[in-house]
């Protein structure tokens, strides 16, 4: 194949319609406007938000206050109970185990709270900790290990 071979798709290329050139052009007169009214006009222009008059949708729906913090930190949390039937009593539990037994998402930040009971001791690592859950985690004989931030 050469550059002068090269064609576009067959059906990409579609010639330009002349409107408003005679009656035997098939777009004459009113050129596919239809007659009269705002849209057959010139520069018609009908802005987005207008709505014919009718309060738009825009200042009839409640207007939202606050914001969207974008440096806020998301977390996945477990609960001390889900470690607590998951893992055996010694196991050291990392977020990425976590993730290849289906409780986060690979991608995630973990942090652990202290809903349930713990009785086995553990090696949690995870990237935060509620109070009550690194006390329960340490009580039970296991550590609690915040990893990189």
């Amino acid at each position: 194949m050469k550059l002068h071979d090269l064609r576009p798709a067959e059906g990409s290329k579609h010639r330009r319609r002349r409107v408003g050139r005679g009656i035997a052009a098939g777009q004459g007169k009113t050129a596919g406007r239809g007659t009269k009214g705002q849209r057959a006009r010139t520069g018609h222009g009908i802005k987005p938000y207008f709505e014919g008059g009718q309060l738009p949708l825009v200042r009839r729906l409640p207007h939202n206050r606050g914001f969207t913090n974008i440096f806020r930190t998301e977390y996945e949390v477990v609960n001390l109970s889900a470690l607590e039937a998951k893992f055996d009593a010694g196991a050291q539990v990392t977020p990425q185990l976590l993730a290849e037994r289906g409780m986060v998402r690979s991608s995630a930040r973990v942090k652990i709270l202290g809903d349930g009971t713990l009785t086995k001791p553990l090696t949690v690592q995870a990237h935060a900790f509620s109070a009550s859950a690194k006390e329960r985690i340490i009580a039970a004989g296991g550590t609690a290990e915040i990893i990189g931030q």
